[in-house]
């Protein structure tokens, strides 16, 4: 005949079938002498729910950790009821039959008080019984849309954690259409011993139907609370959604000027059907600087460096100013590179979604045979569309001036900048899975001898993890640029296209591969090209938690014509690197080797923070 439990709500979800059995223990005053020996025997268990009984018990864990006195193994084999019984109902054995001795003593008859003072072996016997299976698996009342977890259904084993997962959703499809205080009223677990099934009703209070009401605030210090709340963008009088409540806290944080941000919905809703909100913040310190070198044998050494202010004028407005020193000691360069730049963000500008930037920069390249000096003004707008969509477009005024051993040639521009990102990666710099696909659109207008026409780029990679405990990573990469509508030489220098290098084909000299722009009887001045196209594949393998080792294979292309026509040549490279974890991105070191092409110039090294894409 099966027998009848009802289960509290708090006691299911919260505090756990185990803890229900838990009994309150007192700790004997005599002289504690240790544990010589601790049997665990589980008739009829196969190995996977061995392991799991033994990783439950708090006897094996104090004989493991060394904690054999009398007082703690006492303690433990009392708890221990419990923690067994939770662990076969977790893998659906509702059967089970406990026996915990000491020294010969059912552990659960002898009183608190009475505890030996002297411990010498703890038996642990665990029956498991037949597996159950559910009969019955429901739920009720249903909201539309909720999706149940496959593991509860009819016929499937009766774990004790479908049942837990199954009332969570149901509890969270009736938040997501507006009930924001739907909960389980009751749940009703007919287990039947004979036939081995359980049969699972929960029941479902949806609760009314909701809207947002206000936003009260605190925690902040500096920030303006009007800035905070159009950063935030609480939707009040909207119908309550758990996902705007994310969208909300995401945007905050994305501002960067915030250590925390707390969401917390009021008890009770208000008489007109509305549920306010509590918002407590806690800000970040207002700067913050950060500094990084890369350095490769062909390369020489590139050091960079930032300074961080957070909340520039009381509203998350970020002003960043960056500098970095290129290629110091690279083969065959005369002089460093440099770049320098000041910029300033505004969230919430001029809607919740979006950010106006502002931002100066100015940089001298040193390219094969040309010396490169810019300086440019942007003005632009970021809008995000969700957790992965990023589009920005701005104006950008840039003059250049590219010196020659034969002469120079003068830039100058206005192009109008257009950017799609979507970013699915589960990190940045060190994907396991996931895509990433950026495309760049930049139409510009020269003046004087500067053509006019627009660069086009497509960067895609793609990120596949495989093998025990996914190991072993699988990355790609494919990089097309052309610029159209000017001529090779009327194109500004930075609109233009190199390969070779870390960013591009390792194993190959940096930006080694151009097209001539100009010929004398002795001199022949290289440049970049007007297409390119590039692929990259890695092999990344964890040899240990912090050590990893790859595979690598680059190839390029560069041509002196739009849309990859006209003179061209392709080179590529090969080689192998250890990855050191961090934490917060690997430390990369690769050794390339040219592998065809018309510049290699032998082996290169490669030193970095972050993998190479």
């Amino acid at each position: 005949m099966g027998s009848v439990v009802r289960l509290v709500q708090s006691g299911l979800r919260k505090t756990g079938w185990a803890a229900l059995l838990c009994p309150f223990l007192a700790l004997p005053l005599e002289p504690a002498y240790a544990l010589d020996r601790f049997v665990l025997t589980t008739p009829g268990a196969d190995k996977d729910l061995t392991d799991r009984l033994r990783a439950a018990s708090l006897v094996a864990d104090a004989e493991r950790s060394g904690q054999t006195d009398s007082q703690s193994v006492f303690a433990a084999a009392r708890a221990d009821y419990a923690r067994l019984i939770g662990a076969l109902y977790t893998e659906g054995f509702y059967s089970g039959v406990i026996r915990i001795r000491i020294d010969g003593r059912e552990a659960a008859e002898i009183p608190p008080l009475d505890a030996p003072s002297t411990i010498s072996k703890v038996e642990i016997s665990v029956t498991p019984g037949p597996r159950f299976t559910f009969s019955k698996a429901r739920m009720k009342p249903y909201a539309k849309g909720t999706k149940l977890p496959p593991a509860y259904g009819d016929t499937k084993i009766a774990r004790s954690g479908a049942i837990v997962d199954a009332a969570d959703a149901g509890v969270e499809g009736w938040r997501n259409i507006g009930h924001a205080k739907a909960e389980v009223a009751d749940q009703i677990i007919v287990a039947d011993h004979r036939n081995a099934t359980l049969s699972s009703e929960i029941l479902l209070d949806p609760g009314p139907r909701l809207r947002f009401g206000q936003l009260s605030m605190s925690g902040y210090q500096r920030m303006k609370p009007t800035r905070i709340a159009k950063i935030a963008g609480f939707p009040t009088g909207e119908v309550f959604d758990p996902k705007t409540l994310d969208k909300v806290a995401t945007r905050l944080r994305r501002t960067g000027a915030f250590r925390s941000v707390a969401l917390t919905e009021a008890e009770q809703p208000n008489p007109d059907g509305t549920l306010d909100i509590d918002l407590v913040v806690s800000e970040e310190k207002l700067r913050r600087f950060g500094f990084g070198a890369e350095v490769s044998n062909s390369e020489g050494l590139s050091l960079s460096g930032y300074w961080l202010h957070r909340d520039l004028f009381g509203g998350a407005e970020r002003l960043r100013v960056d500098g970095a020193l290129e290629r110091i000691g690279g083969q065959d360069i005369d002089g460093v590179g440099y770049e320098v730049g000041v910029r300033i963000d505004r969230p919430a500008t001029p809607v919740t979604d979006a950010s106006a930037f502002v931002e100066v920069r100015a940089a001298r390249a040193e390219i094969v045979d040309l010396t490169v000096d810019g300086l440019e003004f942007n003005f632009g707008l970021t809008r995000q569309f969700g957790d992965h969509i990023t589009a920005e477009a701005g104006i950008s005024y840039i003059t250049a001036t590219a010196k020659f051993a034969t002469g120079s040639i003068d830039y100058e521009l206005v192009a109008l900048p257009l950017s799609l990102t979507w970013d699915n990666r589960d990190k940045p710099l060190d994907a396991r899975k996931g895509y990433y696909l950026d495309a760049d659109v930049t139409p510009f207008y020269g003046f004087g001898t500067t053509g006019s026409g627009g660069q086009i780029k497509a960067d895609a990679r793609a990120y596949r993890a495989f093998g025990a405990d996914d190991r072993i990573v699988l990355a790609g990469r494919l990089h097309l640029g052309t610029v159209i509508g000017s001529s090779l030489g009327q194109t500004p220098p930075d609109y233009l296209f190199w390969s070779g290098g870390g960013g591009t084909v390792r194993g190959q000299p940096y930006q080694s591969l151009g097209v001539p722009l100009a010929r004398t009887a002795t001199i022949t001045v290289e440049t970049g090209g007007l297409s390119f196209a590039g692929f990259s594949g890695e092999l990344r393998a964890n040899i240990t938690e912090k050590i990893g080792a790859v595979a690598f294979y680059d190839a390029g292309f560069v041509s002196d014509e739009e849309l990859f026509g006209g003179n061209g040549e392709w080179h590529s490279g090969a080689g192998l690197g250890l990855r050191y974890n961090t934490g917060i991105g690997p430390i990369r070191f690769d050794v390339g080797m040219p592998v065809s092409g018309s510049t290699n110039d032998g082996v290169q090294l490669y030193v970095g923070i972050g993998q190479a894409f």
